[in-house]
């Protein structure tokens, strides 16, 4: 038996007046989803335990199987394994975007998707001017990168995530707590060094964002997880263009499987993703795929692209998969959820219950109509702990 877990980042939405009340997964043509949900198992799942932020991080962890109350540490970290960055005893990383202020304004919490070739360029410029012995930034993918502190103290700070505050006044939502001026100061003379940067000059006159200020933010220590090998005795490869869930990867011992033309943004490669989680399953047994693109969309509040994006995924990888199934008569296993949802209206993450399907060769049907927020409704779960979903598969693939 192979196991696959399908994540589409922000799936799962609100109904929509504008649309006839519908949601994006229930106007988008899915049908290898509605597959799955028709002829598995199906329900709503929590992937955000109560009280703790609606963060691809925190639901993440819950879909492979780790209780967010137990193991969260924070998402820097995760993203500082997936880079490589060891953190010394004494030090805390964050997540840091680059982002576009104006006017005293958070513009952009991704400084227009800026490229990940440009965004290098401003970071080397952060790290040599800002780099010592209590402070270093690593370059990551598009906007998302990282700082290192020095100093235990800063996990005392709150750090607001930079996509739920766009447009507010950034005095407003800026880091607080004890340590916090360390922080706005660093955002401060980030503003300095970057705005007229050659980058961002070149930005403006093609008439895009300019990736003019950090954002620090997620900050944390290594967490200590059990790994996929430990807890089922089971291999396993993550395929991701997001370092989070490299991270979260790595940190679970599992295989992080590169794909070229990954972008995490409307224009990744979603058949290259699914190729190369096929081809890492000819070594591994359980993969990880992960898209972002409907996330990005519902942060923009762009309906049409995350239609596109919840279609492409259905057709080029939730197919692709379910044809090789048959190509080579081999049982599967699949999980398949959003993590959260990132509704169009409302722009950032939501912690309501998202929709979940399990589908297995023997699995009976519950009565799941389609893979859409109400087309699970009728399945036999409500509300279940998403921590324990990757659990219920393996018993449930594994009964004769």
């Amino acid at each position: 038996m192979k196991y696959v877990i399908l994540v589409p980042d922000g799936a799962a939405d609100l109904p929509v007046e504008r649309y006839g009340g519908s949601t994006p997964l229930e106007t988008a043509r899915t049908p290898n989803m509605d597959f799955l949900a028709k002829e598995g198992i199906s329900g709503t799942a929590i992937t955000i335990p109560k009280g703790m932020t609606a963060g691809s991080d925190v639901a993440n962890y819950s879909i492979l199987g780790y209780d967010p109350r137990q193991y969260y540490t924070g998402r820097g970290p995760l993203e500082a394994v997936s880079m490589g960055v060891g953190l010394g005893p004494e030090e805390v990383a964050f997540r840091c975007n680059l982002v576009t202020e104006g006017d005293g304004l958070l513009l952009d919490y991704s400084a227009g998707h800026i490229t990940t070739g440009e965004a290098r360029e401003l970071i080397a410029v952060l790290q040599d001017k800002l780099e010592d012995e209590y402070t270093a930034f690593y370059p990551g993918v598009g906007y998302r990168h990282l700082l290192v502190l020095k100093g235990l103290k800063f996990l005392a700070d709150h750090c607001v995530p930079p996509h739920d505050v766009v447009g507010r006044r950034i005095e407003d939502v800026q880091p607080q707590g004890p340590n916090a001026q360390r922080l706005t100061a660093l955002m401060r003379v980030s503003r300095r060094l970057l705005a007229d940067h050659a980058v961002n000059a070149s930005r403006i006159e093609r008439g895009l964002q300019p990736a003019n200020m950090i954002w620090p933010w997620g900050q944390g220590r290594t967490p200590d997880l059990p790994t996929i090998p430990e807890r089922y005795g089971l291999t396993g490869s993550i395929i991701t263009a997001v370092d989070l869930i490299k991270g979260l990867g790595l940190q679970a011992g599992m295989e992080v499987v590169e794909v070229p033309g990954a972008t995490g943004y409307y224009d990744t490669d979603y058949a290259a993703k699914a190729r190369y989680a096929l081809e890492s399953l000819r070594s591994v047994d359980l993969a990880y795929v992960h898209v972002e693109a409907p996330d990005e969309a519902g942060h923009e509040g762009n309906w049409e692209a995350k239609v596109q994006a919840l279609e492409n995924f259905d057709a080029k990888i939730v197919g692709a998969f379910l044809d090789e199934t048959i190509r080579i008569n081999e049982d599967f296993g699949f999980l398949l959820m959003p993590d959260h949802l990132t509704p169009i209206e409302v722009r950032t993450h939501v912690a309501d219950p998202v929709p979940f399907a399990i589908y297995y060769p023997h699995a009976v049907p519950d009565g799941g109509t389609s893979f859409s927020e109400k087309g699970v409704t009728y399945g036999s779960y409500s509300g279940f702990p998403a921590w324990q979903l990757l659990d219920l598969l393996i018993e449930r693939a594994q009964r004769p």
